[in-house]
């Protein structure tokens, strides 16, 4: 297939990007290679797709609504996966613009291109994050999520309703899928694995919100990718069974999905950094600090519905997925 990727720099883009072509894809890879954090390490990531011929690289804004047309006029791509947003819960009660410009207006832009150049398929990265306020475990794409914290996630909730409008009016197949918590080599240096890290082989301390109290459900960045081929495979269609009178949130009359992809295990924070100690080898000082604001204190992913449709569970233990990503740490850093 032809597959048009956003964010194709990124973290979750370029291991998709490798993916997809080592299986015999093609991939038109759109990224701004923006500030936001290291873009060396954007490129370093770049360079190992970039050397397959069946890669094209694509440098624009999301935003840039002719660009946005044009790419998609000219590379006709049977199926999209839109990757590039404006990341982080914290930064976005910093620069709420930013995620207006890149998350509302460029996701805009992929939908109407999609509309108007016949996309078989738009799967999209939506955010555990759009479970908000919600405490009832574990959290179900069936749940209402209505109640963001952060801008952040109420431009990844809103993705969804934009989406489901397109599904409905241009009958344009789209997937949500909320990720939870992903890590692993090649990550974003604002995670909180790659700043523990950073700090503790510098000798510095390490900031622990929620004074340690925080319960994620970590998911390690292939299982990540191996849901999301999956699903890019699975063309959506209407839902027959779904009733106005009792809307299901995770589907549609209109060809709509929406699926979680996390481990399905939450795992505490204080034992995530215990892990990441044994792995380097060092104790990690610690400043315990309070709740952040946007921040919720824990996820935990039902992941009923992926395993039903696609067949796909992510499992990949933290100590396991820690070990290979302080290894590819030290290697890269070469420290």
């Amino acid at each position: 297939m032809k597959v048009l990727i956003t964010g194709s720099a990124g973290f979750i883009g370029s291991a998709l990007a490798l993916r997809l072509m080592d299986r015999g894809d093609e991939v038109i890879g759109i990224d701004n290679l923006n500030d936001y954090y290291d873009v060396e390490l954007k490129k370093a990531r770049l360079s190992r797709t970039t050397d397959y011929a069946a890669y094209t690289d694509v440098r624009v804004d999301l935003e840039d609504r002719e660009s946005i047309a044009e790419t998609f006029r000219k590379y006709q791509p049977q199926r999209v996966v839109n990757l590039a947003a404006q990341a982080g819960v914290r930064y976005s009660l910093e620069n709420p613009h930013a995620y207006v410009d890149t998350n509302l207006v460029g996701f805009t832009n992929i939908l109407e291109g999609c509309r108007h150049n016949g996309a078989e398929h738009l799967v999209y990265a939506s955010s555990s994050s759009v479970y908000g306020s919600n405490t009832h475990m574990p959290f179900s794409v069936h749940d209402n999520v209505d109640h963001p914290v952060s801008l952040y996630a109420a431009s990844k909730k809103a993705n969804e309703l934009m989406a489901h409008t397109y599904s409905h009016l241009f009958r344009i197949p789209t997937t949500g899928l909320r990720f939870f918590t992903v890590y692993g080599p090649w990550g974003r240096p604002d995670m909180a694995l790659f700043m523990f890290t950073r700090n503790i082989l510098a000798g510095k301390p390490i900031d622990v919100f929620n004074y340690g109290n925080h319960r994620r459900d970590f998911t390690y960045i292939d299982d990540i990718v191996e849901g999301v081929v999956r699903v890019l495979d699975r063309v959506p269609e209407p839902n027959p069974d779904w009733n106005g009178d009792v809307p299901d949130s995770a589907s549609s009359n209109a060809p709509y999905r929406l699926y979680n992809i996390g481990n399905n295990k939450p795992v505490e924070l204080m034992h995530y950094i215990e892990v990441l100690e044994d792995c380097l080898g060092m104790k990690a000082e610690k400043n315990m600090l309070p709740l952040q604001p946007g921040d919720v204190p824990a996820t935990y992913a039902d992941v009923t519905d992926l395993v039903r449709d696609v067949g796909y569970k992510p499992d990949m233990s933290v100590e396991q997925g820690i070990a290979n990503f302080v290894a590819w740490y030290k290697d890269y850093y070469q420290v």
